[in-house]
């Protein structure tokens, strides 16, 4: 599902975290020859120059920038992995190309401004892969994955979440639930998930269930779930004991460190497939 077969070259729009670096590495197993990173200025780990064969700098809202770049480095396959943070998408300081871009959008939000960059790249015969490419290994399949041994009361609150979690992305209000003994703590929205996490354990004190899920008609080349270190070190300082991700749809980012940390602060991490 997530290799798309021998590549030479691939671009990488790399914003933030291990996400990109955690790409390039699965890149290289996977034998491709040439990675060329377009790299945003203050989000970006800088340390990614030395893993890739050439990198570019640019700001949030270059887009001719980026394009001339993959264009010049031979690039038609690219990938977006990394966050940038929001601040910087709704304080954008656009060159021309992005401002026409930006004028055709109804809305302005993180997937509608990705869509059209996705656009714009296809125009330039540059394909968007999906942002889980080589990375199979990272999406776990349903059942326990790290951590204790879930519980029968767990796992109900486990299902619930998950439901709750699915309807909440339908709405495109957030993707994380936090909830315990049937009850909704907390819900995410724009404060992204380690806050909605803060703000579920101090309502539920301890014992508390998060649920992750992606969106029903999620679009996996710009927008993917992820669960990282800072995920599992957040629901421990909660108080939270299960997180629950959509199996095959979320990305497990830093395993070793996930596996370590769940088994040091007694949190299970399970994957669940959804049930309508």
């Amino acid at each position: 599902m997530s290799n798309p077969g021998p590549q030479s070259s691939i671009g990488i729009i790399a914003g933030n975290g291990i996400y990109p670096r955690t790409f390039v590495r699965a890149a290289r197993r996977a034998g491709v020859q040439k990675l060329a990173v377009a790299a945003f200025i203050n989000e970006t780990e800088n340390a990614l120059a030395d893993e890739v064969d050439v990198i570019e700098w640019i700001r949030v809202g270059q887009l001719s920038k980026l394009i001339k770049f993959f264009l010049r480095e031979g690039v038609d396959s690219a990938v977006m992995v990394g966050q940038i943070a929001p601040k910087n998408l709704f304080d954008l300081r656009p060159d021309v190309r992005t401002m026409l871009m930006l004028g055709k959008l109804r809305e302005r939000n993180a997937e509608s401004i990705f869509g059209a960059i996705a656009g714009e790249l296809a125009k330039e015969g540059i394909t968007l892969l999906p942002a889980t490419t080589f990375l199979d290994d990272h999406l776990p399949k349903a059942g326990h994955v790290f951590g204790p041994k879930v519980k029968d009361k767990q796992l109900e609150d486990a299902e619930f979440g998950m439901r709750i979690a699915k309807e909440m992305s339908r709405l495109d209000v957030g993707q994380t639930v936090v909830v315990k003994n049937g009850t909704v703590l907390a819900v995410e929205a724009f404060e992204g998930t380690n806050e909605a996490i803060k703000r579920g354990g101090e309502l539920g004190k301890s014992g508390a269930t998060i649920a992750k899920v992606s969106k029903p008609n999620q679009d996996f080349r710009f927008d993917v779930p992820v669960v990282g270190p800072q995920t599992i070190q957040a629901a421990a300082d909660a108080g939270a004991v299960v997180i629950v991700v959509e199996a095959e749809r979320t990305l497990l980012l830093g395993l070793r460190e996930i596996q370590d940390l769940c088994d040091q602060r007694k949190v299970t991490l399970v994957a669940m497939n959804h049930k309508p």
